[in-house]
């Protein structure tokens, strides 16, 4: 499990990996795009990246924005 913390403007480029994970929004508005779908979650949503999809994330609010990464440990190398 992982907590991001973006203020505002804050982004993480288009990336992709062989492991899906899970993004709860615990506060503020993340837009996340998934496999070229924008989505803006916040605080309850909860979404799915599956494995291999380009996913980005980027807080458009005026606040912080606090999210929740939840990665399974099956298929994730150690370290990762």
């Amino acid at each position: 499990m992982r907590l991001f913390r973006f203020e505002p403007g804050a982004s993480m480029a288009p990336h992709s990996h062989p492991w899906e994970h899970e993004i709860y929004v615990l506060s503020g508005r993340v837009v996340v795009t998934v496999g070229g779908e924008e989505v803006e979650a916040e605080p309850g949503t909860a979404l799915l990246v599956p494995p291999n999809v380009e996913h980005s994330y980027r807080n458009p609010g005026e606040e912080d924005a606090l999210f929740v990464c939840v990665i399974p440990l099956s298929g994730v190398p150690p370290g990762k």
